[in-house]
């Protein structure tokens, strides 16, 4: 049958550590694991004093973790126990590793998060994902305090997808309580992508991307810095290779190239076929004194496209064997060729590239 009259009080229950007595006196601390208690009331309260049990609010009073008997103690007197009833709706602290996921039911509102994780006042709350093994973890944490941030992100709608990262793809409300949708974007969100890096410390005969470009992207880039010959007076080419003879064209190129020098000058360079070693991105002779040097970002698209010219065009920045500074614009290709690429060189006209940063980047299709 159902429960007849009031429910019963859920509690903590706790006995008290054992106080010893001292002659004269009538209030003592009460502690639990040598931590001060304060009850409810002295209703909530079991008190045995040499074997009787005291009348609350009679026998003793309570205020806060202070119990005082109704008259002072004597030697031989023994305070047998005191056991704590709890408080009403009060369970106390669970035991560790009790609390089970069948246990929480953390429900969102309109207002309010279902969980939150505190900060103690110093540092920012934090929410910990452990290894299995429990060994360690990563964690998210809040922006500090100075921030004044409340704003919230919202995972994507989407399914989630390879080689994609999370952005920001709209925002509802502003300032520091935006809420932002994420969603997942291209790797690169129409940027660079990473291919290949060589660094160049000794004497190389030139500089060779033999992987990376197989069309996967519509453009390729690649960035030279700080590029020093061991030769003075020498040109700097760029050529292409074919995926099927495996090596790199040294002849019938076309290229254009114009710039303007540090001394004034307008610099012009062109020609058509030959012999040459590629597309020249320099048109006065580079120089390779101590302070001389050589920077150029280049292009190069559509490289498995069969019916068009695979152009390399791009800008260069210099110092010549003069000792003057030069800007050029160039560009230039296979003359009559029209065939996939998937390979790119860096060689001077003369004598070995003794230093220099090489990097290959694909540019994101979107």
């Amino acid at each position: 049958m159902s429960y007849i009259g009031n429910p019963p009080i859920s509690g903590n229950f706790q006995v008290c550590d054992a106080i010893s007595v001292v002659n004269g006196q009538a209030a003592y601390t009460m502690q639990v694991d040598s931590a001060n208690v304060s009850p409810e009331s002295a209703n909530h309260m079991l008190v045995s004093l040499n074997g009787v049990l005291q009348k609350p609010n009679s026998s003793f009073t309570i205020s806060g973790s202070t119990i005082t008997f109704a008259s002072n103690l004597a030697t031989g007197d023994v305070i047998d126990f005191i056991l704590l009833l709890g408080n009403v709706n009060d369970i106390g602290t669970p035991s560790d590793a009790t609390v089970t996921n069948a246990k929480t039911n953390f429900v969102s509102t309109s207002s309010a998060a279902g969980l939150q994780i505190k900060g103690d006042g110093t540092t920012a709350g934090a929410l910990q994902l452990n290894c299995e093994q429990n060994s360690h973890g990563i964690k998210l944490q809040s922006p500090a305090h100075s921030s004044s941030q409340s704003y919230t992100l919202k995972f994507p709608t989407g399914n989630v997808t390879a080689d994609r990262f999370l952005k920001v793809d709209s925002v509802s409300g502003s300032g520091t309580t935006g809420i932002g949708q994420l969603s997942f974007a291209e790797a690169g969100g129409g940027g660079l992508i990473h291919l290949q890096t060589q660094n160049i410390t000794s004497g190389v005969s030139s500089v060779d991307f033999t992987s990376g470009i197989d069309g996967t992207y519509n453009v390729y880039q690649l960035m030279i810095s700080d590029l020093k010959t061991a030769s003075d007076g020498v040109q700097i080419f760029i050529r292409s290779g074919d995926p099927t003879e495996g090596g790199f064209y040294s002849n019938n190129y076309g290229r254009a190239s114009i710039g303007r020098s540090s001394g004034g000058a307008t610099e012009v360079a062109s020609g058509n076929g030959g012999g040459n070693l590629g597309v020249n991105i320099t048109i006065p002779n580079l120089g390779n004194a101590s302070d001389e040097c050589l920077n150029a970002t280049a292009y190069i698209g559509k490289t498995t496209q069969t019916d068009t010219h695979k152009l390399i065009y791009g800008q260069c920045s210099y110092v010549d064997s003069s000792g003057g500074f030069n800007l050029s614009n160039f560009c230039g290709g296979q003359q009559n060729e029209v065939r996939a690429i998937d390979r790119i060189q860096v060689i001077s006209s003369s004598g070995n590239i003794n230093r220099g940063n090489f990097t290959l980047f694909g540019v994101a299709n979107s």
